[in-house]
């Protein structure tokens, strides 16, 4: 048997001791409070013996009465008597030795419990000699009464309560288990040190004046704030040399101690300053605020969010609190000093993994979280696993928080599933590459749908700067055109939005086209452009469901208007309607308006014709005959609701589907081209929406997927060899990603015509794994090529001359440079290259940064773009955040940059759907019974 023992080494008594005083964090923090109470009784004990003290009735000298009288000395004589002996009555003496004893045996007791050996180290320290000094005094005039008066410094103990107090505070912070800010600790020393330096002074020199000027403690304060200022007046100055050499010693103690204090407390301003300090609770109880993380800020992500952000007029009074590791950079240091950003936002430095650093930003109190990834990192993986982290620390800290993460990869978005919102960067760049090669302009316009329009030209007004057009309005009315240019101004911008136009008909004439006022009076009045539906019990919104489906009134809408939501309302104008039913009705079976069938047909953008009667030269939109229907393929299929194994084989789901689609030709089948249609088996990665496509009814063999080498099944080298019948679509990527999966998915879908598909060649630097290849087997016509756009025999062998587009994915080896926007250097070359060598190609290329944008398809002496780049700089001076939007590579599609979707998440905070609509468009998630884009 062996009998255990616990806690053995705190047994002994000096160990019970040790734990009460010094251990234990709340009793050692009631010990060193008692201490600090102590000193400043014995100091106040001290103010009253002076107050109540005359020096003309000392005890200690006969001749003390008649040597205080005089009041003429002679110089170099002192009489001491009344620096050495004091009146102190016999209970205030009863009181300071009490005080003493206490002091003493503590001081005793906490020296023989901290003793390690050294006696030495513990009798020569400062604090323990004071308290000899102090106490050891007193306690001998218990045995000794004719010292009762004898003069004991008993004022230096302020100096012993500022080192009680400092060891209180640190004790203070180990009980609460909260560290309080250096720099309020500094602040603290340098004010007790003052206090004490002043103090000491005071009572030092009031006390050998007793034998000069016999100065009160009012003139001796009066005395020493006029000394340490600088000031000297020189009313009141000492008369005996010892207080003169008092004086000499305490302003020699302030300019050493002082200066050092301030040394260290303005340094540790300046690290404040640089860390950022922190967001009371205070202010994030009584006003709003968001807050930021990012891994570095950078000049153009910081204008991005705030330019977004504080665009809407809710938004006005937030607090934005940005959470950086890294310290500010001198160009966000100078913006943030601007007035209009420096009373809204504010910089920590700081980590989101750091509780404390959260504790600093108020986490626990924010409206919302924004995480976003560095995309400039050379390891994006590495910068998706920084922003799960901080994900995980914030939802762990404050889990009542709304999380708003932007992550790079997309298989790393199942690690924060539990945030509110995401947008995965990969996902939502391959799906608005692949659709800009069907529906050109597809970036241009999910760009402009996500930012918020300030400060640019309108588009007409601008037209009309470039080109010249002239513009002219006419009113059937009894004004004259002049009266009507005088009344209401140019037909530009929101001039033309007041105008009621309900009684009258309305022309616009722009190089002799002509509207009606059905399209303009829709296009330009109310600017509004429905394009999706959503009921009320219902999570999922249907984009433009079509005329089959009857709209409810409890039925939210989604629309896009051409001015700020907050100046627009909806009213009912049955008046209007009913004038004009005759004008824009079709008598047919379904009894809509012609904009309305138009509007269900599933198109980008169409402008309405008038439908009024032309003349047999005059343009106009015939519409649908009545068996229309068997004829056309409407753009509106169902969807399925669960992926399921048999959906793999299923060919015969669109009911309304032409007949060269249910039915294959002889062509098709000899070619053995007939593909099923459902959802691809294999993902490369977890979260990824399954979405209906043209699949092959086996998969390829991963060798017959190389395009540039034969294998056993067929003997082709290059893209001529294969004679495909359809134009080429090429990728130029460094990698291949789990992202490039996305860009394979839109041009595959289902509603895509099979004598329509694109061939798919990817031209890789790397090959690509065996995972992704599992992917994409499944698919028909899709390719990949180890080669690089500097070759020209690899450009030569993907088909670059029999390509309808090429694609040209920003490369994450090229994404940081030296200096920033050098990073799209080469890209912007080899595009060069490719534009002057292949001058009908067409060429859709992802930059790193959107103001690169202006060198895509360079050409230095051409008039147009040199007007382009005069308007971009007027929209700069504006304020614009888009000055480049009226490029023409940007306005064609064909230059891209990821960083332009950052908006999305941030227009999130107020529209909550704006990430699913999106997501929607892109064809990235499918809802059964909606939409999806198409262009005519």
């Amino acid at each position: 048997r062996v009998q255990v023992e616990f806690y053995m080494n705190e047994n002994t008594f000096k160990e019970r001791l040790k734990l009460f005083f010094i251990k234990n964090q709340r009793s050692s923090l009631r010990i060193r409070l008692f201490n600090f109470s102590l000193k400043l009784l014995s100091c106040f004990l001290y103010i009253v013996r002076v107050l109540l003290d005359d020096p003309t009735q000392g005890l200690g000298c006969k001749e003390l009465n008649r040597s205080c009288s005089n009041q003429n000395y002679t110089p170099g004589t002192i009489d001491w008597s009344p620096i050495i002996w004091v009146n102190r009555s016999l209970p205030l003496w009863g009181l300071q030795v009490s005080v003493a004893v206490i002091s003493l045996f503590e001081t005793l007791l906490l020296s023989y419990l901290s003793y390690k050996g050294n006696i030495w180290e513990q009798i020569l320290r400062i604090p323990f000699l004071l308290e000899i000094i102090n106490a050891v005094p007193f306690i001998i005039t218990i045995f000794w009464p004719v010292l009762r008066n004898l003069f004991i410094p008993v004022f230096l103990n302020c100096w012993l309560a500022k080192h009680a107090l400092e060891n209180m505070i640190n004790d203070l912070h180990r009980a609460i288990q909260r560290t309080q800010s250096a720099m309020f600790n500094q602040v603290l020393i340098l004010i007790s040190t003052l206090l004490c330096l002043i103090f000491t002074c005071i009572c030092g020199i009031q006390h050998l004046e007793r034998a000069g000027n016999r100065l009160t403690l009012f003139d001796s304060l009066y005395f020493c704030i006029v000394t340490f200022s600088t000031v000297g007046f020189g009313d009141v100055t000492p008369k005996i040399w010892p207080s003169k050499l008092l004086v000499v010693i305490m302003i020699c103690v302030a300019l050493v101690v002082l200066p050092i204090q301030f040394e260290q407390l303005a340094y540790l301003w300046m690290e404040r300053q640089k860390s950022g300090g922190n967001y009371s609770r205070y202010r994030a109880q009584t006003e709003k605020h968001v807050v930021l993380c990012v891994s570095s800020l950078k000049i153009d992500l910081l204008m991005d969010f705030l330019n977004e952000f504080y665009a809407h007029p809710r938004l006005q009074d937030y607090y934005v609190v940005i959470l950086c590791p890294t310290e500010m950079d001198a160009q966000v240091r100078r913006v943030l000093q601007i007035p209009m950003w420096s009373q809204r936002v504010i910089y920590l430095q700081g980590s989101a993994l750091k509780d404390q650093d959260l504790l600093r930003a108020k986490m626990d109190d924010a409206e919302a979280c924004f995480i976003l990834s560095s995309r400039c990192e050379v390891d994006r993986t590495a910068a998706d696993h920084q922003t799960i982290l901080r994900a995980w620390a914030v939802k762990d800290f404050a889990p009542n928080c709304p999380l708003y993460v932007q992550i790079l990869k997309p298989e790393n978005k199942f690690h924060i599933k539990f945030a509110d919102h995401v947008v995965c960067e990969e996902e939502f760049k391959y799906a608005m590459l692949a659709l800009n090669c069907i529906c050109p302009a597809t970036s241009t316009l999910i760009t402009l749908l996500v930012h918020t329009s300030r400060g640019h030209t309108a588009p007409w007004e601008a037209f009309r700067q470039l080109t010249g057009t002239k513009q002219t309005l006419n009113r059937e009315s009894q004004q004259s055109p002049e009266q009507w240019q005088k009344m209401y101004g140019r037909c530009s911008g929101n001039e033309v939005y007041h105008i009621n136009l309900e009684e009258s008909t309305f022309f616009a004439e722009y190089e002799g086209k002509s509207f009606t006022y059905a399209s303009f009076h829709a296009h330009k009045k109310f600017g509004v452009c429905l394009i999706g539906v959503r009921k009320e019990d219902n999570k999922n919104i249907l984009l433009n469901p079509g005329p089959r489906y009857i709209m409810s009134s409890t039925d939210i809408c989604f629309y896009i208007n051409i001015t700020k939501e907050e100046n627009s309302a909806f009213k009912k104008q049955e008046k209007h309607r009913k004038n004009h039913e005759s004008k824009l009705s079709y008598h047919g079976a379904s009894r809509l308006p012609v904009h309305s069938i138009i509007a269900s047909m599933g198109t980008v953008a169409i402008d309405l014709q008038d439908t009024g009667c032309r003349g047999p030269s005059g343009a106009t939109l015939a519409l649908p005959a009545e068996g229309g229907k068997e004829g056309r393929r409407p753009s509106i299929a169902p969807v399925l609701e669960v992926a399921d194994s048999s959906s793999l084989h299923t060919c015969d789901l669109l009911s309304d589907q032409s007949e060269d689609e249910t039915t294959p030709s002889d062509d098709e089948v000899s070619a053995g081209l007939e593909y099923a249609k459902g959802y691809p088996p294999y993902s490369p990665y977890i979260g990824s929406s399954p979405t209906f496509c043209h699949l092959l009814h086996e998969k390829v063999p991963f060798c017959c997927l190389r395009l540039d080498k034969g294998c056993q099944h067929n003997y082709y080298e290059d893209a001529k060899a294969y004679g495909f019948k359809n134009k080429l679509i090429i990728v130029a990527a460094e990698t291949a990603g789990n992202g490039l999966y996305n860009f394979i998915v839109p041009l595959r879908a289902y509603y895509r015509p099979k004598k329509e598909l694109n061939p798919i060649v990817l031209l890789l630097d790397n090959p690509p794994d065996m995972h992704f290849l599992d992917a994409i087997c499944w698919f028909p016509m899709v390719y990949y090529m180890v080669g690089s756009i500097d070759n020209l025999d690899d450009l030569l062998r993907c088909g670059v001359t029999f390509a309808a587009n090429m694609v040209v994915v920003d490369k994450e080896s090229t994404m940081s440079a030296e200096e920033d926007y050098m990073a799209d250097a080469k890209t912007i070359v080899n595009v060069q290259t490719l534009f002057r060598l292949f001058s009908s190609l067409s060429i859709i290329t992802e930059l790193t940064h959107p103001a690169n944008m202006r060198f895509m398809q360079f050409r230095a002496k051409d008039c147009y773009s040199l007007a382009l780049s005069k308007l971009e700089k007027k929209e700069r001076e504006k304020g614009s955040n888009l000055a480049f939007m009226f490029r023409l590579p940007f306005a064609a599609g064909r230059v891209f940059s990821i960083s332009m979707l950052d908006t999305l998440l941030y227009q999130s905070f107020v529209k909550d759907y704006m990430i699913s609509i999106t997501r929607l468009l892109l064809g990235l998630d499918t809802t059964p019974g909606s939409g999806f884009l198409f262009s005519v």
